[in-house]
């Protein structure tokens, strides 16, 4: 199905500059943007996949990684094809990397009735990158606060502020994947952008509209592993978007085309964790390492474990109803403090 787009510019000799992302694509009468999925057809910026639905799963919310979001609860998770990004290692190439648009139409209304058949408790726009698919994002998560329901991205960051300002109200939260380009200085060698600094300007948007942002560095071996890069970027999120902005330090795993190169050894990671502790973030992980006592939430002030989590689920809860340590300490949970700690199966729709 088509959809006339958002984010659309006349610019002339018949080309629309498409604002959706930081590409700023600059498409002719008949042709696409880097993510082949918006076109220009008759002058006018066209969604071609609007609704077509290539993934559809429920997760538990830490999978995406959020760690102070809705802690516990579960999302019905929402992909579509294609991406902005060119990424080398992607684990989601067989959907971001179709240019055919394959899946099968699922109204946003549809998308919320599955979801509370699913008993869920929010939608998550995941799997491939959910800013290109914006217009139906927006229509699914609007209708979803209809029923109660939150809504959370799971994105490169790569946006625009016109972008950041129409999730406003609509999307809850937000997991930026800056994907290595933290310890690469942002690299374009294997992502194929032009430039961090949207990246950036995205996040500082995000808290501005008052969207709860958490944020992961995938941490590639030989490329992306440079401490002191972490250490400028560590310091800027302590900086800037503030002490208490979660940080998931995540293992590389080998895949798609980069299937030659190790997984992430645990010390580089740890390494990292140490960094991004000294520059004053409260709360680091380190993630796709089961097992691992750094998936847990710890008291900044007693070191006490606050929330404690094992292989993407919540395990304990040991800051009661008021979200705050034995010690006193205030943890910054957002959305709910769970009644009970549930464990459901992973159940993929299709």
């Amino acid at each position: 199905m088509e959809k006339e787009a958002l984010f659309g510019r006349n610019i002339g000799n018949g080309r629309i500059e498409c604002g959706a992302c930081a590409r700023l694509c600059k498409i002719p009468e008949g042709s696409h943007g880097f993510c082949y999925v918006r076109q220009n057809k008759k002058g006018k910026l066209r969604l071609v996949n609007y609704g077509i639905v290539s993934a559809l799963q429920i997760d538990p919310i830490e999978k995406k990684p959020f760690n102070h979001f809705m802690p516990g609860s579960y999302v019905l998770g929402i992909g579509t094809s294609s991406c902005n990004w060119g990424c080398q290692f992607c684990q989601n190439h067989f959907i971001s990397k179709d240019k055919e648009m394959e899946g099968r139409y699922i109204s946003p209304d549809k998308i919320v009735e599955r979801a509370l058949e699913s008993g869920v408790e929010g939608i998550a726009f995941t799997y491939n990158e959910p800013t290109i698919f914006i217009e139906y994002a927006l229509d699914v998560a609007r209708a979803a606060h209809k029923k109660g329901l939150f809504n959370v991205f799971v994105t490169n960051g790569y946006m625009t502020r016109d972008v950041v300002k129409k999730m406003a109200g609509l999307i809850d939260a937000a997991v930026v994947n800056i994907k290595g380009n933290a310890a690469q200085k942002f690299s374009n060698k294997f992502e194929m952008i032009q430039s961090s600094e949207p990246i950036r300007e995205a996040l500082v948007e995000l808290k501005k509209h008052k969207i709860h942002v958490e944020m992961t560095d995938l941490i590639i071996p030989r490329v992306g592993e440079d401490l002191a890069a972490c250490d400028e970027i560590t310091k800027w999120i302590s900086g800037t978007l503030g002490q208490d902005t979660p940080l998931h330090f995540t293992r590389f795993h080998p895949d798609y085309k980069m299937l030659d190169y190790p997984s992430t050894r645990y010390e580089t990671l740890k390494n990292h964790y140490d960094i991004a502790k000294k520059n004053g973030l409260k709360y680091v992980y380190i993630g796709n390492v089961p097992g691992s006592r750094f998936e847990n939430t710890y008291c900044p002030e007693c070191g006490k474990v606050a929330v404690e989590r094992k292989d993407l689920y919540l395990k304990g809860w040991h800051i009661g109803t008021t979200g705050r340590c034995k010690c006193g300490t205030k943890i910054p949970v957002f959305g709910r403090v769970p009644v009970s700690i549930e464990q459901r199966e992973i159940t993929s729709i299709y």
